[in-house]
């Protein structure tokens, strides 16, 4: 409780707001007023008292809903155990968070030149992938590490295009970003989302998991790895699983397996048709309500790649 006070304090001073602390592709913050706009009557009505989210990712929806509904439970899933970590890091533990992003942050911005970076982004990244998996064994016991979570953050604010990828190995690969002054440390914004976080259960696994915690009414946003618009498009390595079609058939599957127990879903996706005719999900979610929706695409190899088009927001109300 004197933690929650006090991160609660921090935020009544600096007036700050919980939004998403990583870099992600596929985030949501461009897309949350169409969201909002596309919401069931009964959240807007104040009658969902669960919320979850079976692909938790940055967390833009979540961050944007929490606070203006109120749930009485709340449930976030990711397959990928960076980001269990990291979450409930902040959650329980956000001082410590904040003390060892303050070191790497002023090491990497203050104590390096800006020559020497590189190398010392690159000796993070090996202690981090040295460390796999010790760390991936502490979920069985424990779901924190203040250290695993402030790495996370700053290779994510410091690797090339703000990517978070992964071989197969679950190994993270992306290069040295080379930006000149990145904002690495964002203590208001950490207090903000470690408040979020605390009426939140954090947890890792499989979408299907969230079955089991339904109650009579349960609002579910899904954001899954997205399925590549063309071949060049073809990233959806947050982990080291793939999310290729069979994994979006059996997605929607799902999907449709909660719709008949009358639980209110919306889910995003990419749409192939921009560049080809694919009625993939047009087939996939025939039964429902599919909404085209313009968005725009930031995190893309070639710069000159990165613009508008559309994506699909399916619903079952």
């Amino acid at each position: 409780m004197l933690q929650l006070n006090k991160i609660r304090k921090e935020i009544h001073k600096h007036n700050t707001l919980a939004s998403p602390i990583l870099k992600w592709a596929g985030g949501k913050t461009q897309l949350l007023p169409v969201i909002n706009d596309n919401l069931p009557q009964k959240i807007i009505n104040r009658d969902i008292d669960t919320y979850i989210e079976p692909f938790l990712g940055g967390g833009a929806v979540f961050f944007n809903l929490y606070k203006r509904f109120n749930f009485k439970k709340i449930y976030l899933f990711d397959i990928n155990p960076e980001l269990i970590i990291l979450y409930n890091s902040i959650k329980f533990h956000v001082d410590e968070v904040i003390n060892e992003l303050t070191v790497l942050s002023n090491k990497y911005l203050l104590d390096i030149p800006e020559d020497k970076r590189a190398n010392f982004f690159y000796s993070v990244r090996d202690d981090y992938n040295n460390e796999l998996s010790k760390i991936h064994k502490m979920l069985n016991k424990k779901v924190y590490s203040p250290r695993r979570a402030a790495m996370t953050i700053f290779l994510n604010r410091t690797c090339f295009n703000g990517l978070f990828r992964v071989n197969k190995k679950g190994y993270f690969n992306v290069p040295h970003g080379k930006y000149k002054n990145p904002t690495i440390l964002f203590e208001n914004k950490l207090y903000a989302v470690s408040e979020a976080l605390q009426n939140a259960e954090i947890i890792q696994g499989d979408f299907t998991n969230c079955d089991t915690y339904l109650s009579d009414n349960t609002f579910i946003y899904y954001d899954p790895p997205y399925r590549p618009v063309s071949k060049s498009s073809s990233f959806n390595s947050y982990s080291k699983e793939d999310f290729n079609d069979i994994e979006q058939i059996r997605l929607a599957n799902f999907y449709s397996h909660l719709n008949k127990k009358g639980v209110l879903q919306m889910l995003s996706n990419s749409d192939p048709s921009n560049y080809i005719t694919d009625t993939f999900f047009d087939d996939l979610y025939s039964e429902f309500n599919i909404l085209r929706v313009t968005a725009t695409r930031r995190i893309n190899s070639v710069s000159n790649k990165r613009g508008s088009l559309t994506e699909i927001l399916v619903r079952n109300y």
